[in-house]
């Protein structure tokens, strides 16, 4: 992640987990009031962000988490565009847990919806373009000369033709107060912004050097496994854990909140063990339900009159004025994340301290669980935050680390605690399953004059306040805590409307009458945030019928998205961009060209599938993908951002699917919950529309348009509709 360059024991040994101190001086503090970072002997910090050694290394702390988006290579090309120092010589390292820290937009210190990027452009420049100006102030005054005859390029100050590393100026700079609001660069003088550069965390990734949760091993370090319920929400009424507790390496076998886990000397031994225990589990209501049982809750919940409605226009009025009228339902199901690197983490508790190594969405919040169930200050706890492999809104579910923490207080040991493939998949978080029904009418001239829509499926919010509170106010009472959290459940079963629900599912168009209608039905399967949230399905059903919708109007789809897309320049300039990078196709005999737009993070994106059916297989050959997300930070990152959503939403499209059996999850590793193969895998072409805009997400948009694409495009090779996924043919 950085220019130093340090095998895994390096790593280990600079940071403190084999003795010693932390590589740069770079201590956490626990709130806004005491300062983020504490510089090394002869260093300065002038903020949270930035920290100049007296070798004119040049740190940033990067106040969002790394999980492959690319956001470490991101955040630093802009505090390297405005302190004029190239990218590759910036050492780049994770922040620990302070106020400095928080998401601007959110209440907690967390990466995710796509917004990182989106709302540290501005500040991260201005930290930087002040920093370099107190330096250039400070030179002035060492050198003797007017501030107006230096310059600065890559790391020195310029003089008379003679350079001066940064570095030498840092005792006068500390002495002066830092500038404000210092004039940012012209877009025309950027030398990083805007360019293709490898990514600084590249080679540590490709060598096997970069630090994961995984890697991590610190001296006397116990392994833990947990046995959970296989209904969620569970729990152990008989244990006979006597086969296990015989077995070689077991050290411990203690009851926690989720089950039970096994403490041994290795994880196999630990997993091994855990396997040979014994449990009776009491089941919850979700015992009672299997997958067609909760699909026929779904659709008698649709045919009620229950739920909360939103409406814009007149639907009656709009539908008035319809020469031709559509109705249609569509499924999509429980999906999981399936991060490369399932959930694990480090606790270690010594001497009233904590300290915790772990790749998280969420470091705040994991510490205050640290806090909760140790008992400790969160003034005496660390958090080490390291790469993460993969996150997709897993990795901000943290269970695991109250886990850990449980297990290592009831042994007195350090512990890792690691889930498998199986308990992710068997034990962890889900997207949310939902029926949406979409009632449309359009006149004479293709303009949609009426869009009703209804979802109905479980809440995001209730799922996703129970695991943030317990973080982020270690100190309430858990009596407190589950009164706040019947409240938001109550207040979203017919008060309000979960966005994670329903984004998307009536925007994007020029819809002038339009209503929303927001069922909540929730069986109990935890949920949470996947990789681009509600539009990761609400996409799907808008963009099949708005294709639907396209031959009943007799226009080809894009004259009819066209009409239909007036006042949203921004999502029409990317389907222009895509019927004009099409007539650079050659589209063989027996292939066919499905497409659909969707905006999602603010960004817009328009998608043509090319796709062949073999048998009764759908085969996706190629994907054109064009994208306006603003300003450009790295293109290269967006092409890889796309590719990669593009590949993520194909697996959901043509394969994704969580089956329930008596409340419990029937999959349990990748032969039976299958991911898009290699050599399933289109080629992928991605135009960068690029506007004067702000930059908005990358990591997301790319998901949500291509299961409409290629949805669209089996209608056009076989004349069927699909209106379930996976997309499966008849």
């Amino acid at each position: 992640m950085s220019a130093i360059k340090l095998s895994r024991r390096g790593f280990l040994k600079a940071t403190g987990l084999i003795g010693g101190g932390l590589l740069i001086g770079y201590v956490a503090t626990p709130d806004g009031n005491s300062p983020a970072v504490i510089p090394g002997d002869g260093a300065m910090a002038p903020n949270a962000f930035i920290q100049l050694t007296q070798d004119n290394q040049i740190i940033f702390y990067s106040p969002r988490d790394e999980m492959g988006q690319g956001i470490s290579m991101g955040l630093a090309t802009l505090v390297a565009e405005e302190l004029d120092v190239p990218v590759d010589k910036i050492q780049v390292e994770f922040a620990s847990v302070h106020d400095d820290y928080r998401h601007p937009e959110y209440w907690v210190q967390g990466t995710g919806g796509s917004s990182s990027m989106r709302v540290h452009y501005l500040p991260l420049r201005q930290v930087a373009a002040d920093t370099r100006a107190l330096l250039l102030t400070a030179a002035a005054m060492d050198l003797g000369v007017a501030a107006e005859s230096l310059s600065t390029e890559d790391g020195y100050i310029l003089s008379n033709g003679t350079g001066h590393r940064y570095s030498d100026f840092i005792a006068t700079a500390q002495t002066l107060e830092l500038p404000s609001e210092t004039p940012l660069k012209a877009k025309a003088d950027f030398k990083y912004i805007g360019k293709d550069m490898t990514r600084i965390d590249a080679l540590a990734k490709s060598t096997g050097t970069a630090i994961f949760g995984m890697d991590i091993a610190v001296p006397d370090m116990y392994y833990a496994m947990v046995s959970r319920s296989p209904v969620a929400g569970g729990t152990v009424n008989n244990l006979d854990d006597s086969a296990a507790r015989a077995m070689s390496g077991v050290t411990d076998i203690v009851r926690i909140d989720s089950g039970v886990a096994v403490v041994a000397t290795s994880f196999w031994k630990a997993k091994k063990a855990v396997a040979a225990l014994n449990i009776i589990w009491d089941q919850p209501d979700l015992a009672n339900f299997s997958n067609g049982d909760i699909r026929a809750d779904y659709q008698s919940a649709l045919e009620s009159d229950r739920g909360t409605t939103e409406t814009e226009g007149s639907i009656t009025e709009g539908l008035s004025k319809a020469s031709m009228q559509v109705r249609r339902d569509y499924w999509t199901p429980y999906l999981a994340h399936t991060p490369m690197e399932p959930v694990n983490a480090v606790v270690k508790i010594s001497d009233g301290k904590a300290e915790l190594w772990a790749g998280t969405q969420s470091p705040g919040v994991a510490r205050g669980l640290v806090a909760r169930h140790s008992g400790l200050s969160v003034d005496n706890i660390t958090v080490n935050s390291l790469f993460s492999g993969g996150g997709f809104g897993r990795r901000a579910q943290l269970s695991h680390i109250a886990e850990a923490t449980q297990v290592a207080v009831a042994t007195n040991k350090t512990i890792k605690l690691v889930w498998t493939r199986e308990n992710d998949l068997q034990n962890g978080w889900f997207r949310q399953a939902s029926i949406m029904q979409l009632h449309a009418g359009i006149d004479a001239e293709g303009k949609v004059t009426a869009w009703d829509a209804t979802r109905v499926g479980g809440d995001l919010a209730p799922d996703t306040l129970a695991g943030v509170l317990p973080g982020e106010l270690p100190r309430t009472p858990k009596l407190l805590n589950d009164l706040m959290l019947s409240a938001t459940e109550n207040l979203y079963d017919g008060w309000l409307i979960d966005s994670g629900g329903v984004e998307g599912l009536v925007s994007d168009y020029d819809f002038p009458n339009k209503q929303l209608r927001h069922i909540s039905v929730n069986h109990g399967l935890p949920l949470a945030a996947w990789r681009s949230v509600g539009h990761s399905f609400t996409a799907f059903a808008k963009e099949t019928l708005m294709d639907e919708l396209a031959e009943m109007a007799g226009l080809n789809s894009f004259e009819f998205r066209r009409r239909n897309l007036q006042n949203n320049p921004r999502l029409l300039g990317v389907l222009e961009a895509v019927e004009q990078g099409l007539k650079q196709w050659d589209i063989p005999a027996g292939h066919h060209i499905g497409i659909s737009t969707h905006g999602s993070f603010q960004s817009f994106v328009a998608q043509a599938a090319e796709v062949s059916i073999q048998g009764s297989k759908i085969r996706v050959h190629r994907v054109l993908c064009a994208i306006d997300c603003g300003a450009v930070i790295n293109p290269d990152i967006v092409r890889a951002q796309i590719e990669g959503g593009i590949m993520y939403g194909l697996t959901a499209a043509l394969y994704g699917d969580i089956e329930i059996e008596n409340g419990a999850v029937k999959q349990s590793n990748f032969h039976d919950y299958k991911i898009l193969r290699i050599n399933e895998a289109p080629a992928v072409d991605v135009l960068i529309v690029e506007t004067e805009q702000a930059p908005s997400g990358v990591g997301e948009p790319g998901l949500p348009p291509i299961a409409p694409a290629v949805a669209n495009a089996v209608y056009q090779a076989t004349g069927q509709r699909l209106y379930s996924m996976p997309l499966t043919l008849a």
